[in-house]
């Protein structure tokens, strides 16, 4: 009998760079938690995975290793790729709230994934909130925080009502490999997909045009002198955000908090919804420091701010292609509405300085390695930062994943290095919920920020309605 010969592709350099990142005190994971107010039917959301995600192609390849290993490791189909090795049911221990599903969180935050099976693992959590829930653990590897996000959004559907999802139509006609590459998450996933192109564009915009970092990209000289400036920058300021990490990690995430309200403080202010998350989230930091006795006068420290460069036709792609800015937070100023002013004006400097920002695309197109690409990431983040900060825009509507509608989401992106604050913010049908993870060698009590975030807006909201 004739052995079946498997679809292979070399990773990208800066795929496989994240690919070996993982450490024993970081791994590269992107973790992602989906809150429901009822409970989902197990059967149902196992065919959604099977017939939506599992059909994406890097979401049934796994990695392989050349033996030489100077060599690219390459995706492979994998030949006994079964969902149910991909999808575990787990119920919470009693009773069941915010604090247990996230020490759950946590734990998986801190436990990497088989290396031998594709690079994702997902939980439907039972006795949560008298509802349910979905944990989601995937590769960095596999792509940015923007296209696993718009991967997992493409599993839902726009009504409870929507058909079961079926297994996808295949055409025989066309030989196995080419079938599969053109086989793209838009294709496979249809409205569900269009709907998150909608819902998803924006995300991460801390600059205005995208396209003048993919426009720079191309141009090797320029990527090369970019790269030199980002290089140069001195290390971030010494504080107890940085640390040695230990490799435990811990979540924590805020209530929901009004768009509506966040969006009336920018009016107030003149400023951008962006601009009052990031002040909020600068606020909690500088309460959390003040609560250990850390200096906080005059203090600045950088936060890492990651953003999409992807061109329309790459919307519906996976692997790694996202920029970089530092945003420097007022961490010193004590007027919270000063502090908001500070950070809206660092942000428009930012928009309006292109130089300020090196797009990760670049080290791809001036020819660098893996390992390259490796000793740069890391080097960014170990000692020119002390935080990573995202923020991507959710679905403005409800959206549905088996029949039920997604109540709230949490995400966060992975801290390489040394770093040990990574902090999210998500925004859907009209709420926003903030997330804090950390590592607990170093910041033990994330749920301390996400506490001092939420007090922040809160006396922002009042500072408006006292106006």
């Amino acid at each position: 009998m004739a052995k079946t010969e498997l679809h292979s592709e070399p990773l990208t350099p800066v795929d496989a760079a994240w690919l070996r990142m993982d450490s024993d005190t970081n791994n590269a994971l992107i973790v992602g938690v989906m809150m429901f107010d009822q409970h989902l039917d197990f059967l149902r959301l196992r065919a959604t995975l099977e017939y939506r995600l599992a059909t994406v192609t890097r979401f049934h390849q796994r990695v392989r290793f050349s033996r030489n290993s100077s060599s690219q490791p390459n995706w492979e189909d994998d030949p006994y790729f079964d969902i149910d090795t991909h999808l575990q049911r787990i119920a919470l221990p009693s009773p069941g709230g915010d604090p247990a599903l996230q020490e759950f969180v946590s734990g998986l935050m801190s436990t990497p994934l088989n290396p031998n099976k594709p690079l994702w693992h997902m939980y439907y959590v039972e006795n949560y909130n008298g509802g349910s829930a979905v944990v989601a653990r995937l590769h960095h590897c596999i792509g940015d925080g923007i296209s696993l996000v718009r991967v997992l959004l493409s599993i839902t559907d726009d009504r409870p009502d929507a058909p079961w999802p079926e297994p996808p139509i295949v055409d025989e006609r066309r030989s196995t490999r080419l079938g599969r590459l053109l086989m793209t998450p838009l294709a496979l996933t249809g409205r569900g997909l269009k709907m998150t192109r909608r819902a998803l564009e924006g995300s991460l915009a801390v600059v205005d045009d995208p396209g003048i970092l993919v426009g720079l990209a191309r141009r090797g000289v320029e990527a090369g002198m970019a790269l030199g400036k980002l290089l140069l920058i001195p290390p971030d300021e010494k504080t107890i955000l940085r640390g040695q990490c230990g490799g435990i990690k811990r979540a924590s995430w805020s209530q929901p908090i009004s768009l509506e309200e966040v969006k009336a403080i920018g009016r107030r202010y003149g400023a951008t919804v962006n601009d009052v998350l990031i002040s909020a989230v600068t606020g909690g930091v500088r309460r959390y420091l003040e609560s250990r006795q850390q200096p906080v006068d005059g203090l600045n420290i950088r936060a890492v701010v990651p953003y999409s460069i992807r061109l329309d036709e790459d919307l519906n792609s996976l692997g790694n292609k996202f920029g970089l800015v530092f945003l420097s937070l007022p961490i010193g100023i004590s007027n919270l509405v000063n502090r908001l002013k500070v950070v809206k004006l660092r942000m428009d400097q930012i928009k309006d300085t292109p130089e300020a920002t090196v797009a990760f695309g670049i080290l791809e197109t001036i020819g660098m390695t893996s390992s390259q690409v490796e000793h740069i990431i890391v080097n960014i983040f170990a000692v020119k930062a002390s935080g990573v900060v995202t923020n991507v825009i959710g679905p403005r509507q409800p959206i549905y994943i088996a029949g039920r509608m997604l109540k709230g989401m949490v995400f966060w992106v992975p801290q390489p290095g040394s770093i040990a604050l990574g902090v999210s913010i998500f925004s859907y049908n009209s709420e926003v919920i903030v997330g804090v993870a950390s590592d607990e060698s170093v910041i033990p009590c994330p749920e301390e920020i996400t506490a001092g975030i939420q007090q922040e807006f809160e006396e922002l909201r009042l500072s408006v309605s006292t106006a």
